[in-house]
């Protein structure tokens, strides 16, 4: 009996360690839950210092603005300015005498379609008169 007291007594002790193992682990998984539950942390940080969080969005929302919209200074050389602009007059004078010769020859041009094309004479009048009436040059 001795032994049977003895057997059992090793099996009960196993069975406390293992209890007591189990406890441990459990204790540890639900540490370990606790400390990688991230949205439970903020929460309870934005809870606990809300005037922290709300200043510290502020500031980075502030230094983002700030950064991002930043504009980058250009230098212009002068003398590659003027030279822009001295185009820019050329092709404008260009533009305006050409508009003015191609107002002067419209005339002639439209004596030539009348000539090649035989136009019946009532459509003729009406584009004269259309121009005309119109006043516009060109």
């Amino acid at each position: 009996m001795a032994e049977k007291s003895g057997r059992n007594k090793s099996t009960n002790e196993l069975t406390m360690k293992i209890a007591r193992s189990r406890e441990r682990v459990g204790c540890d998984l639900r540490g370990l839950h606790y400390e990688l539950d991230f949205p439970a942390k903020l929460q309870r940080s934005f809870r606990e210092r809300t005037v922290s969080w709300l200043a510290a969005s502020t500031a980075v929302g502030t230094l983002m603005v700030l950064l991002l919209t930043r504009k980058k200074k250009m230098y212009v050389d002068l003398k590659s300015g003027r030279k822009a602009n001295k185009k820019l007059v050329e092709t404008g004078f260009a533009l305006g005498a050409l508009k003015i010769g191609a107002t002067l020859i419209r005339p002639a041009i439209v004596e030539l379609v009348k000539k090649r094309r035989v136009l019946p004479a009532s459509s003729v009048a009406e584009i004269s008169k259309a121009d005309d009436k119109s006043g516009c040059i060109g």
